[in-house]
């Protein structure tokens, strides 16, 4: 890897600023840039190091142009840069290069909806396993940087979270518990047609059914709803707001790992 990237590749990450690293892993034929090669494609479309320029780098940064607008995930490209391509930029003949792309510097976001006992619960465990956490909740007394030391916080009315927040992307991770039915509908409502990577609400199941009952009279689309996991957590029996977090993470990391939650959800010797 060129010294200039990794270089700012320790940057990226230390500030948490997302961004698109380029590595050359394969190469055939005639190519400007050998494997190893690298180069960093930051938002706005400006670039730190090459893997050679022309065409090739050109449509690199189109294709790292959409991983960033996905906000999340890697890929494998292969180029082929024809003859006739070749020699409009000077070169001898065509290659192709097989380029690993990968979405870096961006922690995986943890926003949680509420900052009472549980909701402060998970945000401790969500920080202690390497998530950048958000706190949101109506109450100042509730929503602040004492009570909520390990992320930070926003206090507003629901309906200006994403005025404070921003945008959600795809590896926003967000867990409703609120401190009440009302609040947790308004908040599931507010979350329509966000691309996160997992929604999870609190609640026992007539709680619930409630709630699903209100934002279909609502008009909130039950496709919506029914993405949601609900209630939120692995069944571990948690009682304590440290064993539902515990639970809700357990969750969480699941889904971010891809792993089977049919299995971890299946009684014990089946």
């Amino acid at each position: 890897m060129d010294i200039v990237v990794s270089k700012r590749l320790a940057q990226l990450y230390d500030d948490g600023e997302p961004a698109v690293l380029c590595i050359v892993v394969e190469e055939a034929g005639s190519t400007p840039r050998s494997v190893g090669s690298s180069m960093i494609v930051l938002p706005g479309g400006k670039i730190v190091g090459t893997i050679g320029g022309g065409v090739t780098e050109h449509r690199v940064m189109q294709k790292a142009g959409e991983l960033l607008a996905k906000g999340s995930g890697s890929m494998l490209y292969r180029e082929t840069l024809t003859n006739e391509e070749a020699a409009q930029e000077g070169a001898a003949c065509g290659g192709t290069m097989g380029i690993y792309m990968e979405v870096i510097g961006r922690r995986r976001e943890l926003v949680v909806f509420g900052a009472g006992h549980v909701g402060k619960a998970i945000a401790r465990l969500g920080d202690m396993v390497g998530f950048s956490v958000t706190v949101w909740d109506e109450r100042p007394e509730f929503a602040n940087e004492e009570n909520i030391p390990w992320g930070r916080t926003i206090c507003c009315p629901a309906g200006e979270f994403f005025d404070h927040f921003g945008q959600f992307h795809g590896d926003v991770y967000a867990i409703i518990v609120t401190r009440g039915h009302a609040l947790d509908a308004d908040v599931v409502k507010l979350l329509e047609g966000k691309p996160a990577a997992y929604m999870g609400m609190i609640g026992s199941r007539k709680k619930i059914a409630v709630v699903r009952e209100r934002l279909l009279e609502q008009g909130v689309a039950a496709s919506h709803i029914d993405r949601i996991y609900q209630p939120v957590g692995l069944p571990i029996k948690a009682e304590t707001p440290e064993e539902i977090a515990v639970s809700a993470m357990g969750e969480v990391i699941a889904v971010a790992r891809g792993a089977d939650l049919r299995a971890l959800r299946a009684p014990l010797g089946r």
